[in-house]
Formats: C-alpha cells, sequence, structure tokens
C-alpha cells in the first residue's frame, strides 16, 4: 500500500495533484466517531455530524480509488463535464427539459418534494469548518457526497430513519467505509430500540440495501448526465437496482402496528447502551 506522501507527488491525467501537500493526515478516531454518533441520534438533523463522523473514520481504501478514477479516462472525462454536481442538479429548469419518466424528473420530484437541494447539502457539509485543497482527494469526496439525494431516487429508500439507514448502507456497498458502517447499523439497531416489539424486518431491510450496493456499478464512476437523461425504471434494471423490498414490508407492518416511520428517532433518545454495546 502506498503511503500517503506518495500520493502528494503523484497527478490526475488533468495535472490536478491527487492530494495537496497542505492537506493534514487524516486520523482515525473511534471515540471521536462515537461522541458525534451520539450526538447525532440526539439532533438526527445535524447533518454536519455526519461529515464528521466520517472524518473520524477515514477509510483506508479512499486514496486508492481516488487514484484509480482520477488518473483514468474517465476521470478526466468526469472531470471536464461535470466539475460542479450541484450546479448541474440544482438546475431543475434544464432537468425537466428531459424526456418525462426520467431520473431527472425523478429527483427533481424528490428534491422538490422534500424541500432539498444540492447546494443545501453543500453548506451542511462545510458547516463543520474544514478546509478545502485543491487536489483530487476534494474533487472525489465532493463528488461522492453529491450523489447522496440521487442514490435515494434510484434506490427508492426515503428519507425517514430506516431509509437513511439503506441509502447509508447502500453506500458502504459502493464505497466501503466504517462511517458508512457505523451509522447505518448502530443508527439501525437505535430503530429497532424505538419499535421494541414490532415485528418489521429492520437489519434485512439494511443488509438488502448494502447487498444492492455491492452489487450495482460505482456511480460516482458513471456519468451523471447521461444517467439522468435515462428513464428510471430502465435505469435502475441496467444498474442492477432491485426494489427494496424489505425495506417496504417493514413500512407496511409498521403501518399495520400503527407506527409512524417519519418519527421514529425522538429528539431525548439516548443511545450510549447502543454504542457501547
Amino acid at each position: 500500500m502506498q503511503r500517503i506522501a506518495d500520493y502528494t507527488m503523484q497527478y490526475s491525467t488533468d495535472g490536478t495533484v491527487l492530494l495537496h501537500p497542505d492537506r493534514p493526515e487524516a486520523r482515525y478516531s473511534l471515540p471521536r466517531a462515537v461522541k458525534n454518533f451520539r450526538l447525532l441520534m440526539k439532533d438526527k438533523e445535524n447533518t454536519g455530524l455526519v461529515f464528521k463522523i466520517y472524518e473520524a473514520l477515514p477509510p483506508r481504501s479512499f486514496m486508492p480509488r481516488v487514484q484509480n478514477l482520477a488518473q483514468s479516462d474517465l476521470g478526466e472525462f468526469l472531470r471536464q463535464t461535470e466539475r460542479d454536481l450541484p450546479e448541474i442538479l440544482d438546475d431543475h429548469a434544464a432537468l425537466r427539459r428531459t424526456p418525462k419518466g426520467s431520473l431527472a424528473h425523478a429527483y427533481c420530484d424528490f428534491m422538490e418534494s422534500e424541500g432539498l437541494t444540492a447546494a443545501g447539502l453543500v453548506a451542511e457539509a462545510e458547516s463543520i469548518g474544514r478546509p478545502k485543497y485543491d487536489d483530487m482527494a476534494q474533487w472525489f469526496g465532493d463528488r461522492s457526497r453529491d450523489l447522496h439525494d440521487m442514490f435515494h431516487v434510484l434506490t427508492g429508500y426515503g428519507r425517514d430513519a430506516l431509509g437513511e439507514q439503506c441509502v447509508l448502507l447502500f453506500t458502504h456497498g459502493q464505497s466501503p467505509s466504517h462511517g458508512h458502517l457505523l451509522i447505518g447499523y448502530a443508527g439501525s439497531l437505535n430503530i429497532k430500540m424505538q419499535v421494541k416489539g414490532s415485528n418489521a424486518p429492520i437489519m434485512g431491510a439494511v443488509q438488502q440495501a448494502r447487498r444492492t450496493g455491492r452489487g450495482s456499478p460505482r456511480l460516482i464512476e458513471q456519468p451523471v448526465r447521461e444517467l439522468l437523461k435515462q428513464p428510471v425504471d430502465r435505469l435502475r434494471d441496467a444498474l442492477n437496482i432491485p426494489e427494496p423490498t424489505v425495506y417496504r414490508e417493514c413500512h407496511k407492518i409498521w403501518a399495520s402496528e400503527g407506527i409512524d416511520p417519519y418519527n421514529l428517532l425522538t429528539p431525548d433518545n439516548e443511545s450510549g447502551e447502543l454504542v457501547s454495546a
């Protein structure tokens, strides 16, 4: 495995350094991640805490993945055509000019119904005050972040608590990291604690999501402009993304049990027992 310093002397096909020499080395800290996870369970809308967890659990495979994409013709093409994904994704007027039934229309419908923007996710990530660097690690990390809501649309997982855990485990299947594992599995166990006695197969839902992520081609390597033009149902088949059947079964069971899936994680929840288990 290459040393971190080696990446500061390598460049992408367009001449951008893979890792800026001024970028501090990522430090792995499980205690720091757990601390921020506990805070997240008390304030699940604080997306900035999610990025702090990721920052505390940097995956060893991150820079090799950056290198493989950045030093390829595909990486150069993506940099030239899709340098700023939020600018593309937030131009709903342009996206709506694609054919009805396209991923673009499904994405716009999702974002508008949820009151979300791609720029808003960027603001959440930048709220923790991390400096930005002109390197390929920044581009790769930003691209991964900017695809999060598109993952919701392609997989069919909603923004309820379980849906978010499923998207995180789908993302882990695509790009393994301990951050996604911690939030995805610990968050799912926390849901089970909130709905004690429910017959919903919560862990089965997140396991299915993880398998789907593993079985689908890496979406970070796909040309997003082209994906947005495609019929969303046909695209899911092409990308090997099946229906989220177990997740939907959970929602069906909760409906029969009188449980609101969008109100599972209460603000006063304490997760100490969960994290230490």
